[in-house]
């Protein structure tokens, strides 16, 4: 297994990228910057320039690789048209990518919420919508896939183990990034996981996490 990593040096991609490479995964992270994502990512981590809005150069940069985990996300800005060019345009670039080459599984981070057109996040040029419409053309790609919908996402740990529910049953609740980036990782590998949507959250009273059973009843 070698995995191409999008969005690897924000705050989920690196958990992600640190999650593959203490399970000895090889990476190859998808940076803008490479002398700024030296200073974010281990060494071991191969680094190549690029961009989701470049489809031209995300074929070439995911050759070799067989699995893809997507993190990206629009930052928040004055530009409306970001969220659609990321989390939309930029996912169905490497999706379309992904199903040029032998990829065996696709994980995409999104969201809880991205079917509530009416929920506040969607006053932030419809970031919600497009994220949704990044799914879509995710799952028509004919590439396999999980889609993880996080909830809060939280850059500390808090005790609590993840509770994982199947696309549109959790609309609250919040987790950490390290537990995020395991769902992604134990997806990889697992069955179970495939053609699915999950949603994720922690909570205190739920008990240790058994992947297969986590995804096979999702």
């Amino acid at each position: 297994m070698k995995a191409f990593v999008a969005g690897a040096t924000g705050g989920t991609g690196r958990c992600i990228v640190q999650e593959l490479v203490q399970r000895q995964i090889p990476v190859r992270a998808l940076v803008r910057d490479r002398v700024a994502a030296q200073s974010l990512l281990p060494p071991e981590v191969e680094l190549v320039e690029g961009d989701v809005g470049d489809p031209v150069r995300l074929a070439a940069a995911i050759a070799d690789c067989t699995v893809v985990l997507c993190a990206t996300g629009a930052k928040p800005s004055l530009d409306p048209t970001g969220p659609m060019r990321v989390d939309y345009w930029g996912v169905q670039n490497l999706a379309q990518a992904a199903s040029q080459q032998d990829i065996q599984q696709f994980v995409l981070v999104s969201s809880l919420c991205v079917s509530r057109l009416f929920h506040p996040l969607n006053l932030f040029w419809l970031i919600l919508l497009w994220k949704l419409q990044g799914e879509n053309a995710l799952r028509h790609s004919g590439v396999p896939y999980t889609i993880v919908r996080p909830g809060g996402l939280l850059n500390d740990d808090k005790p609590g183990h993840v509770v994982m529910e199947p696309a549109d049953t959790l609309f609250e609740g919040s987790i950490p990034r390290r537990q995020v980036a395991q769902v992604c990782v134990e997806a990889l590998t697992c069955p179970a996981a495939r053609s699915k949507v999950v949603e994720v959250v922690t909570r205190p009273e739920a008990p240790a996490p058994a992947w297969d059973q986590l995804f096979a009843r999702c």
